[in-house]
């Protein structure tokens, strides 16, 4: 990915934990790295084709010059989540935030936080068994869309499949859907979970019926093992319902263990039924 960099911008602005600090103000630095693609502007010299960093710079001034925080970590966080949301071809970007002047009592030259935040690609299977199927399953597209920093770019058609577990129950409504999102792994987890529980999902039986079912099956090409969150999903090479409508969406969508593709795990998993 190409970058755009700006490099210690002064604003004068009223950030801090003291009083006096939101009150009098002060001087700040502000710097950025916008990662993009600059290839079509490099082709044909037209701006529109590149991010302006004129008036990028007017933006992050404005924010920081508008806005009181009494934390640097909140004034560039949020400052990232405006600009990957608000300007277009941005995928990524670096910002420190420098206090010169910071009141430790102490001579130092400046204070400074950096971060790094960016969009990243998840894939979700979505489940339901029970009321309203495709209601549902509708639902958790059009709610997974309106969460701040999500955004839905493909949704696979619905398939109903037999109940996996062994547990006996009505069959099921399954689907998949690709989405790019600000949110880390964790916070993902914990806004499906709310979605799940709008729908009034109760988990009582393990692989029982449920109105609604979100799990992640990818995240980037990241490897998570925790209690309660494993990406890629344990056991989504096991499972047709998320292979074949997660075929229809990124057939060509690789394993970050294994290396398969989805095809080719679908392509097992049928060779495997047929057996």
């Amino acid at each position: 990915m190409d970058r755009i960099y700006i490099k210690r911008l002064e604003v004068f602005a009223k950030h801090g934990v003291f009083p006096e600090e939101n009150v009098l103000g002060q001087k700040f630095l502000i710097s950025a790295v916008l990662h993009t693609d600059v290839r079509a502007a490099g082709k044909t010299d037209d701006l529109k084709k590149s991010i302006h960093y004129g008036e990028v710079s007017h933006m992050m001034k404005e924010y920081l010059e508008g806005h009181t925080f009494a934390l640097l970590e909140r004034a560039v966080e949020t400052l990232a989540e405006k600009m990957l949301l608000e300007i277009p071809g941005l995928w990524e970007v670096e910002l420190e935030l420098e206090k010169p002047w910071a009141p430790i009592g102490l001579p130092l030259e400046t204070v400074s936080v950096a971060i790094r935040r960016g969009w990243h690609r998840a894939y979700i299977a979505l489940g339901s068994n029970m009321g309203q199927r495709e209601e549902y399953l509708k639902m958790a597209v059009d709610r997974i869309g309106q969460i701040r920093g999500c955004q839905v770019e493909r949704v696979s058609s619905f398939l109903s499949t037999a109940p996996y577990g062994g547990v006996e129950q009505d069959d099921f409504l399954n689907g998949c859907m690709q989405i790019r999102t600000l949110l880390t792994p964790r916070e993902l987890l914990d806004a499906l979970q709310g979605i799940e529980r709008e729908a009034g999902r109760e988990r009582k039986v393990h692989w029982g019926p449920r109105t609604l079912d979100l799990d992640i099956i990818f995240y980037d090409r990241e490897v998570v093992d925790e209690e309660d969150l494993q990406i890629p999903h344990i056991e989504m090479q096991k499972r047709d319902f998320v292979l074949l409508p997660l075929r229809e969406i990124a057939p060509y969508l690789r394993h970050p263990v294994t290396g398969k593709t989805v095809s080719e795990m679908a392509e097992e998993l049928t060779q495997h039924y047929v057996m």
